[in-house]
């Protein structure tokens, strides 16, 4: 059987953890607010990122890259097209767009043109390789959506302008992986169990080099978030030993997502 057309059997997506150094700290992470209106992950704060798209298909095809499997490769490109439409932000392209070459993108996409196509509109080729990655999560048992969704840091570029599009993401936010936590903590804003984990993560680190070590490190593990009963309670969970500091939350439907 050609496993090329096999249908995978969770949804494919992918999300870019973009950081930038500070002078007196640990680097700051972008994270960009959901539309209430989203089935998924509403109003929550997230890392830009989404499902692979045909498109996406079709440019790892074309790179036939011996790097990544087809399918993170397709991960990859979706990740990079994602954080352009959600974030307006572009990385992982040779060379990386300028200002107006971005918005080009940016608004061919959100008219629904095929990433493809714009991509040799605008001279760029993507370049999946610059992405290092961090982690993967794929839950198990009953759910209605079932994401395998591989997370991976990139240095923001210094220009970078974030913006949200309006339509997915209605916010951008700046933050350190504690302050984020600590708000969301506080109610300020929520994040679902896979973002909070990785906040919590990221929170150990003074630098992405930091980070992409730990993530060399742990990236092959998969993240299979469950549901456990614990002393008549609802636990969120993930294993041990996968580079994750803290593995369960008692259970709260927002942070299920």
């Amino acid at each position: 059987m050609n496993d090329r057309n096999a249908e995978p059997p969770y949804t494919l997506a992918a999300t870019i953890i973009l950081m930038r150094e500070t002078f007196d700290g640990p680097p700051e992470l972008l994270m960009i607010e959901r539309a209430a209106s989203m089935a998924f992950a509403a109003g929550a704060l997230v890392f830009p990122g989404g499902r692979v798209e045909a498109s996406d298909w079709q440019i790892a095809d074309a790179l036939d890259c011996h790097l990544f499997t087809r399918e993170e490769t397709a991960q990859r490109i979706a990740a990079i097209r994602e954080t352009i439409e959600e974030a307006g932000i572009a990385v992982g392209l040779d060379p990386l767009p300028d200002a107006a070459t971005l918005m080009a993108l940016r608004d061919g996409l959100a008219a629904g043109l095929s990433f493809d196509i714009l991509l040799r509109q605008a001279g760029c080729r993507p370049a999946p390789e610059v992405l290092a990655p961090f982690a993967r999560w794929r839950p198990v048992g009953e759910i209605a959506r079932k994401f395998d969704t591989r997370f991976y840091l990139a240095a923001a570029p210094s220009d970078a302008a974030e913006v949200a599009d309006g339509t997915e993401s209605v916010r951008a936010v700046w933050g350190t992986a504690r302050n984020l936590l600590d708000d969301a903590e506080a109610g300020l804003h929520h994040v679902i169990f896979p973002t909070w984990c990785n906040l919590d993560r990221l929170a150990q680190f003074d630098s992405l080099e930091e980070a992409v070590a730990d993530g060399a490190r742990h990236a092959h593990h998969i993240a299979s978030g469950r549901i456990e009963r614990r002393d008549d309670m609802e636990w969120l969970c993930i294993d041990d030993g996968i580079g994750y500091p803290t593995t369960a939350q008692l259970f709260d439907k927002r942070l299920r997502g």
